[in-house]
């Protein structure tokens, strides 16, 4: 069948096949927000642009911000990214999750506020909303991040590390004094499918106790039990309880997706999280990437085009 073919074949980036919109409120800011995902040319990659500051008379490069590892600058509870100019936007995460589990490449996020909306805390509305829109092959290669000798980052108990694998995996960690938490463990292979069924739905969670002093500071003025699972000592207040009897870890696992996508790139690697947060995963990229030695960056193959009896390796290195 495949003889007169060469079997490796890289994968195509993807975008979108239409525009499509969503209303929501910011998790921290508590301010409504509209959102459309847009297709973009190939190469584009994930990047946001404020549309509320091009009517203030922004210019396009001011009112754009790339969702990228070394424009985070703030990652308290949450990922914020920022362009040259000062213009942020927060809560990237759950989107990056989605668009990484659905193989989105390229897309352009317009918003008009400072923060991704949170829908229901998870990456599920997201996903839907990818799904609506159809995605649309492109006629350039996909290229990812290949892992080619260990990565970590240890603070205290907190630990983020990244290993060499044929594939994308994420294990992860967590340890609380709740009996609503306690110790989770939790694995996935980063498929669309698995992604979806596995990880997607999981939301964001927190303690009852915590949430005047986050107000305080300017933190989760929208979080209600409509976007986030509510602790209360050892009680879940939210009506109909979880999700998943590990939705805690599995949320976890959501966010160190949409994290490690701000790479630019999927990770080809296995990622493990103990206790890590935003902070650690953002902290992971950077000592990905201070060592040339410890990546590169190759074209994924296309599994269609390869016969399942081949012994062949997952992806061919670009020139």
């Amino acid at each position: 069948m495949y003889a007169d073919r060469e079997p490796i074949i890289a994968a195509r980036q993807q975008t979108l096949k239409a525009p499509i919109n969503c209303t929501g409120v910011g998790l921290h800011s508590g301010l409504p927000v509209a959102m459309t995902m847009r297709p973009a040319p190939v190469n584009t990659g994930i990047v946001f642009r404020r549309v509320d500051l091009l009517r203030g008379g922004a210019t396009e490069a001011q009112a754009t911000v790339p969702a990228r590892w070394d424009a985070v600058v703030d990652t308290r509870l949450c990922t914020v990214v920022a362009n040259a100019t000062g213009a942020t936007v927060g809560t990237v995460e759950h989107v990056m999750s989605a668009l990484r589990g659905c193989g989105i490449d390229n897309l352009v996020i317009d918003l008009d506020g400072a923060e991704v909306p949170i829908m229901d805390g998870s990456a599920a509305p997201f996903v839907f909303l990818i799904e609506c829109a159809g995605i649309a092959q492109q006629d350039a290669a996909r290229r990812v991040i290949r892992v080619l000798r260990p990565v970590s980052v240890v603070e205290g108990e907190k630990v983020a590390t990244l290993t060499p694998a044929s594939g994308s995996s994420f294990a992860f960690e967590i340890d609380f004094a709740s009996a609503a938490v306690r110790r989770q463990e939790g694995f996935v292979r980063l498929e669309a499918e698995s992604f979806k069924d596995e990880v997607a739905e999981a939301r964001t969670f927190g303690f009852l106790q915590e949430v005047d002093m986050l107000r305080r500071a300017g933190l989760a003025r929208g979080g209600s039990m409509d976007n986030a699972i509510v602790i209360d000592g050892d009680r879940i207040l939210n009506e109909g309880g979880l999700r998943f009897d590990d939705e805690f870890v599995r949320h976890k696992i959501l966010d160190a997706v949409g994290d490690l996508y701000m790479a630019g790139h999927a990770i080809i690697g296995h990622y493990s999280g103990i206790r890590s947060g935003h902070a650690l995963n953002n902290k992971l990229l950077h000592a990905l990437f201070a060592d040339a030695s410890a990546y590169e960056i190759v074209e994924e193959v296309d599994a269609a085009f390869v016969p399942a009896s081949w012994e062949r390796p997952r992806l061919v290195a670009t020139a």
